[in-house]
């Protein structure tokens, strides 16, 4: 089965991407795998504090994946899976592109303001040409009637 992989993060641009990679999967018959990641550097601290915040970080992440898994179970039938991984947050997106066969298409949301698209959005279409995969950017401003539209 096919998967889109979106990443989850703390940005707006981050619903658009979501519900894209849910609505083009129900659509498809495909899956959708969420990926997380934990930058490094949130740990530089004694390594019980460090352990712990390793462990507080997990959690938020399982909450935030929760909201979004529940909605795309009920509203479009698909049954999501999580992806943690702890390092750069585009090496660790390329690692698990490498690692599941079954990823065909990676979704990235779009910021919509004047500093430019995100971070990921940026490093990620630097290197899109030697990725082994399609990478499809959505605006983060799109309408969900207009995501509804086009997927």
């Amino acid at each position: 089965m096919r998967k889109f992989l979106v990443v989850l993060d703390d940005s707006r641009e981050c619903l658009n991407a979501m519900r894209f990679a849910a609505m083009r999967a129900s659509n498809t018959g495909g899956g959708v795998a969420i990926l997380s990641v934990i930058p490094p550097d949130e740990f530089n601290h004694w390594i019980g504090v460090g352990e712990v915040m390793r462990e507080e970080a997990r959690e938020r992440i399982h909450a935030h994946f929760e909201v979004f898994a529940k909605w795309m179970r009920d509203k479009q039938g698909v049954d999501p899976e999580l992806v943690i991984r702890e390092g750069d947050p585009v090496v660790e997106i390329l690692a698990q592109v490498r690692d599941d066969p079954d990823i065909g298409v990676l979704v990235l949301g779009a910021a919509a303001d004047k500093k430019g698209p995100g971070p990921l959005v940026t490093q990620l279409t630097r290197n899109s040409g030697s990725l082994p995969i399609p990478v499809t950017i959505v605006p983060g401003d799109l309408s969900k009637e207009r995501l509804e539209a086009i997927t």
